[in-house]
């Protein structure tokens, strides 16, 4: 597919209005639903909210083919798993081709507390404003969580309250198999680089490894596979029969000659597990003492997983996958999926997973959950192939950046947007007063435990002390060219008068406006006022730009992303000016910058909060994602295995034995 871009319509600032809440906005009735061809699920709103779980078990499905044809998908684009959800081909995008791309919606935050903030509730609450209640075409695209923190400590992701994705039990668990299929490819890749070295090592002559890669078939001819087809054309041999290669050219096609000291390439599984972060492998007696020290990564920290994220069809997926790096050979060169022969494979495992999940929100509006990259660790992104075919099939299209802005809104800028070619109309920015509140010094919060009186009760002067946080995420979002709307997630403990000064700070720090939203308790109609918010600013005029040039430099480049926190510089330990030194060397300085940082804090110290002056950005290590297309430096201790916390959410998930129902989740 060719990239395509959203253009800026260019029309005139709407005027301030004089209520401090920004622009004054339209308020235009709905057309009704049949002209659209579109129902909206009425909701019951009870008092008080019920948990997450009970409303979406109570929530009302539509038939999955229903939600298909009231955004224009036909049956015959769908992939069915079951009534509720299905996969969506993605030869649609070329039906749709010609049609004009709805206005594209980037939900983002400010620094949240451990909690969170709600921002996938927000993103949610504002599409179900939006469709069900201001009568426009929208989508929701979102990331698919992974079963790490949904058993660990956050609990699911499907949303809250009435701002859900359902089924939420599906949204949550298993879905449709893709980071299953994730964890099949990432673990296949594992066992073959551990196997071709053993196999090297335990056959030292060339003309046999010849023999066990280019078998003989019953008549006795020999033949290419594609995966050796690919790699003489990386090595410029150009024979077209195995036969007649020469014993040098055996030699460079069939021995990789991996060092095992170089490899980068982890076994991945969905499970927070402390305790397989650092292992030893290769200890069975078969194995002939060839052990050496290992580790697991949690799935979504995969680069197969960036890879879902980032892809625009089948065959760039496969080019993709062959150009992932595990290490280098004896010789000090990169060696890749493609050269392992393993690329082709990995591709079937995911040829399913490549197309996105169609689910709908409690009040019927179309939602997209497709790949779930973690935002500290990798890009933190729902799919471009799911944001591609939304943007043909709505007006508004609204997707997430995970955790802060600084880490996730940043990599949807520069790493996804990038790659994808699309740009976003508005930046909404969640916060919530809770969360201002710990960034002025408020007590700390702990998930697990009530919070302090300091964040239930009225205190405007440790919340304005907060406010410098979320100013600077405005100016941070602002540098992008693009539209900010805040969205004020509101808690019950909330005075108007608190919501009243982040207004305030809000239009000064050169926001669009603030506005209070309880889309958590009522749903869409909670979020109506931001969802016109979001309408009027994406009529806008924007002038997008990137944080940094394609050519500038690895260093440039992370210091670039460094100034954005607000730090005075950076610090490169030894291990990172080697690999900076060899990714310029081997051409890799192009390629945009995916910093593996905290999400607690600007600062790569998470107990730092506020907006934090006078620290530097620790990098301790840099790898390559050639086939996501980004370098991560590891910035600090951050680690790429969680771990299960003392009272993991799993002790409250059961199953109802009579109707077979899910309990106690999120």
């Amino acid at each position: 597919m060719p990239k395509r871009t959203t253009k800026p319509t260019r029309t005139a600032a709407p005027k301030a209005a004089k209520n401090g809440r920004g622009p004054k906005l339209a308020r235009r009735a709905a057309p009704p639903a049949a002209a659209r061809g579109f129902r909206p699920t009425k909701l019951k709103l009870l008092r008080p909210v019920p948990s997450n779980i009970e409303i979406a078990q109570a929530g009302k499905l539509k038939p999955i083919l229903q939600i298909a044809a009231e955004v224009g998908l036909k049956p015959t684009d769908l992939e069915l798993y079951g009534s509720y959800k299905a996969k969506v081909h993605l030869d649609v995008r070329d039906r749709l081709a010609r049609r004009k791309s709805g206005k594209y919606i980037d939900v983002t935050a400010i620094t949240p507390t451990p909690l969170g903030e709600g921002k996938t509730t927000t993103t949610v609450g504002l599409s179900q404003a939006l469709g069900a209640h201001l009568g426009q075409k929208v989508f929701t695209c979102i990331r698919q969580p992974s079963q790490g923190p949904t058993f660990g400590i956050k609990g699911g992701a499907a949303g809250g309250g009435y701002s859900q994705v359902i089924p939420m039990e599906d949204f949550n668990l298993h879905l449709t198999g893709d980071i299953h299929a994730i964890t099949a490819a990432n673990n296949l890749m594992a066992a073959a680089i551990d196997a071709r070295i053993f196999h090297e090592r335990e056959q030292p002559d060339d003309e046999k490894l010849f023999n066990a890669f280019c078998p003989q078939d019953k008549q006795g001819k020999r033949r290419f596979v594609e995966s050796h087809l690919r790699r003489m054309q990386k090595l410029g041999i150009t024979a077209a029969d195995p036969d007649a290669l020469t014993p040098e050219q055996k030699r460079r096609l069939f021995r990789l000659d991996i060092d095992p000291a170089s490899l980068t390439w982890n076994r991945v599984m969905d499970v927070n597990d402390r305790f397989l972060r650092q292992i030893t492998i290769g200890q069975g007696p078969e194995e002939k003492g060839q052990t050496r020290a290992a580790g697991f990564d949690i799935t979504v920290a995969s680069e197969i997983m960036a890879i879902l994220a980032l892809t625009t069809s089948l065959p760039d997926m496969r080019e993709r996958f062959g150009r992932m790096i595990f290490g280098t050979n004896t010789r000090g060169e990169p060696v890749t999926a493609e050269d392992l022969g393993v690329a082709g494979a990995l591709t079937v495992l995911m040829k399913d997973a490549i197309m996105p999940n169609l689910m709908q929100t409690l009040e019927g509006t179309p939602a997209f959950v497709h790949a779930g990259p973690f935002a500290n660790i990798a890009h933190g992104q729902s799919s471009v192939v799911a944001d591609q075919i939304a943007l043909k099939l709505a007006d508004y299209v609204i997707t997430e950046s995970g955790f802060g802005a600084d880490i996730g809104m940043e990599k949807f800028m520069d790493i996804k947007c990038r790659q994808s070619g699309l740009t976003p109309d508005v930046v909404v920015l969640v916060a919530t007063i809770r969360a201002l509140k710990m960034h002025g010094g408020g007590p700390r919060v702990v998930a697990g435990r009530p919070l302090d009186k300091a964040y239930t009760d009225e205190n405007l002067a440790l919340l304005e002390a907060g406010m410098p946080n979320m100013l600077r995420h405005i100016a941070n979002a602002k540098r992008f060219g693009v539209p900010v709307v805040v969205a004020v997630n509101s808690f019950a403990t909330d005075t108007e008068a608190e919501i009243q000064l982040v207004r305030q700070f809000a239009l000064a720090g050169g926001a669009e406006g603030a506005y209070k939203c309880t889309h958590w308790a009522d749903g869409g109609k909670g979020a109506v006022e931001l969802g016109r918010a979001v309408m009027a600013a994406a009529k806008r005029p924007k002038h997008f730009q990137f944080l940094y040039p394609d050519d500038a430099s690895i260093k440039e480049k992370i210091e670039a992303i460094a100034a954005f926190y607000g730090a005075d510089g950076v610090d490169y330990l030894p291990e990172a000016e080697q690999k900076i030194e060899l990714y310029t060397r081997l051409g890799y300085t192009r390629l945009p910058i995916c910093m593996a940082k905290t999400h607690l804090s600007f600062s790569a110290n998470g107990d730092l909060k506020g907006a934090p002056t006078g620290f530097r950005i620790p990098i301790r290590d840099l790898r390559a994602s050639l086939g996501a297309g980004f370098l991560y430096p590891l910035v600090g201790t951050m680690r790429t295995m969680p771990g299960l916390s003392s009272r993991p959410a799993f002790v409250d998930i059961d199953i109802d034995l009579e109707t077979g129902k899910v309990k106690g989740l999120f």
